[in-house]
């Protein structure tokens, strides 16, 4: 059920029907010469209208601009947001939402810039709505980082990065009249991990980079049908356990 064409009428027994609203988060960001500005906003969408019907989403219009970091803001295209601004506008559409009557909301995000704003509105809102429950799903961690790699679907890279094969390999699959490389497009090959634990390493202009990362001639529609589909069980499956837990709770 999407939220936009629930009439005035219908929307007291509608929302009431919903067990939870789902609000996609993306960006308008320069992603590299082969793949469009609204990558995250497409992506977000994809996998909201992927969420099973069965577990009754009530799927609300995508946040399509957003704080963008520095490293991108330079290059054509990309709107970026100040983040106390983004941060109140999010606010209060979740802060609607709750009013509305769902208090169960998937932030389901695709620009890595919107991780932080999620986590702090999330709480500042259900500080005030005290049975609220957010869950912030973000889109590429509901598949492992290194199976397109052992499957043989990548060489020698995992495919993350920004405008990457593992990015826009998952919009081919969602969206393939979007993505295309041509023969001109370079490979830019990101730098080696520091550590194989979790860390967060913020640069102006980090090595093997012009906009975007990778080698993005491996870009390929059957690499992002698996991708695709993994995300997709794996959401669908945070998601229902979610909800038993919620209903638990109560």
């Amino acid at each position: 059920m999407l939220a936009g064409e629930v009439h005035g009428r219908d929307a007291k027994k509608q929302f009431g029907e919903a067990a939870f609203a789902v609000v996609p988060l993306g960006s308008l960001e320069y992603h590299g010469p082969h793949s469009p500005l609204g990558t995250d906003l497409y992506l977000a969408q994809g996998f909201a209208e992927r969420i099973d019907p069965s577990l009754k989403p009530l799927i609300y219009p995508a946040v399509p601009y957003s704080a963008c970091p520095g490293k991108t803001s330079s290059y054509p295209g990309t709107i970026t947001i100040d983040p106390p601004v983004f941060h109140r506008y999010l606010e209060a559409v979740l802060d609607g939402i709750c009013r509305s009557g769902i208090q169960r909301v998937v932030l389901l995000n695709a620009h890595d810039g919107n991780m932080g704003a999620a986590r702090t509105t999330a709480e500042q809102v259900t500080a005030r709505w005290k049975d609220a429950s957010f869950l912030l799903i973000n889109w590429w961690q509901m598949a492992a980082v290194d199976a397109p790699e052992k499957l043989g679907f990548f060489q020698g890279t995992t495919g993350r990065g920004h405008g990457g094969p593992y990015e826009m390999s998952a919009l081919k699959a969602l969206r393939p009249d979007l993505v295309e490389v041509r023969r001109e497009d370079r490979d830019l090959t990101p730098p080696e991990a520091l550590s194989e634990v979790p860390y967060v390493l913020v640069e102006g202009t980090p090595r093997g980079w012009d906009g975007y990362t990778g080698n993005i001639h491996q870009i390929s529609l059957e690499t992002g049908e698996w991708i695709a589909g993994e995300v997709t069980a794996n959401m669908n499956k945070l998601i229902a356990s979610w909800l038993t837990s919620h209903d638990i709770t109560d």
